[in-house]
């Protein structure tokens, strides 16, 4: 009444009230009664302001890449922001008189398109197009010192990039040529298992194959030990029947000289019988044969010297007229012949 009013404003708004161009009272969530003619309101936002953006700028290649992303500041300095921009609120309409607070989110985002615009620019397609993390932290780095920011009374609380995407031609040129790389690798990758396959095949030919020369080699190791014991049981055999072939010749040279010793003993013995039968023989030349007759049948039994009688009479039949042989002569005769053949037959 009386163009006195009372407002009351949110804890999340800081309030400025000014009179006649001077700061009467300022704070969070204010509530006072103003006299409308002469009072004007400044109210400002306390909390943090999300702002997203979209915008495009150019690699380093000359490709268009459009950045997506998302930023968040605050007002920390309510006094630098107030000389900057208009925040007088109309509380009768319950807005502002101007369009400065909707300008500070263009200007927060124009700094950060400009940082952008200056890495990018130095970054070809493939590099910027991966760059989001690299490139948020080094954006954030220098808005933190940026002067403007700091002349405004502003804050950047946090800023992200969403993406940074090349044009559809570009894209579907670099999907190409990564399905291509990766068709490539693929078939490198078949190439390498199959290289590989081989090479495993060859190692296990080759280690076959090894073996196989082992064995071939143990083999022939074993044939020339048996051929060595065969070589050395035949040198044995051949050393014993050497042996046995001087034993047997020394044998036969000992018969043979047994022999013609024997032979010599032989000739010496019929020499000297010969010797002694031609000295007997010169002794008896000059003796009359009866008497030699006489010394043969001495020691005789009276068989044989019957049987020499005999032998005479049968010599001289023809000078003899007639020959009596008495019974008593024939029976002592047969009766000795009789004792001798019983005496060989026992």
């Amino acid at each position: 009444m009386f163009g006195f009013r009372f407002v009351k404003f949110q804890p999340s708004e800081y309030v400025m009230k000014v009179k006649n161009g001077q700061v009467q009272r300022q704070g969070v969530g204010l509530s006072f009664t103003y006299y409308e003619p002469t009072t004007s309101v400044v109210v400002l936002p306390v909390s943090s302001v999300e702002v997203p953006f979209m915008f495009e700028e150019i690699t380093a290649d000359y490709q268009t890449v459009t950045v997506q992303g998302q930023l968040s500041y605050r007002i920390v300095d309510y006094m630098k922001i107030t000389q900057s921009l208009n925040y007088t609120y109309n509380l009768r309409k319950n807005q502002y008189i101007s369009d400065d607070p909707g300008k500070l989110d263009q200007r927060v985002i124009t700094i950060a398109k400009v940082l952008t615009k200056k890495h990018l620019e130095q970054m070809p397609l493939k590099e910027a197009i991966q760059s989001s993390e690299r490139l948020v932290t080094s954006m954030k780095r220098e808005v933190a010192q940026s002067q403007e920011l700091e002349k405004l009374g502003v804050e950047l609380m946090s800023l992200s990039i969403l993406a940074i995407l090349p044009n559809k031609e570009t894209m579907r040129a670099l999907e190409a040529q990564a399905r291509e790389e990766i068709l490539r690798q693929a078939d490198e990758a078949l190439y390498v298992r199959r290289n590989a396959s081989i090479e495993q095949e060859r190692k296990v030919k080759e280690n076959e194959l090894n073996t196989e020369i082992a064995v071939e080699s143990k083999k022939r190791q074993i044939r020339e030990t048996q051929l060595q014991a065969e070589r050395s049981i035949k040198q044995k055999q051949n050393e014993m029947e050497q042996e046995q072939l001087q034993f047997n010749t020394a044998m036969e040279e000992r018969k043979q000289q047994l022999i013609e010793l024997t032979i010599a003993n032989r000739n010496a013995e019929a020499d000297a019988k010969a010797y002694e039968m031609a000295a007997v023989m010169k002794s008896l030349q000059d003796v009359e044969p009866t008497v030699l007759q006489a010394m043969a049948n001495m020691g005789m039994n009276s068989d044989k010297l019957i049987a020499i009688a005999f032998q005479e009479l049968a010599e001289n039949a023809g000078k003899i007229g007639q020959l009596n042989i008495s019974p008593d002569l024939l029976q002592g005769l047969m009766s000795n012949s009789n004792r001798e053949q019983g005496g060989r037959g026992r």
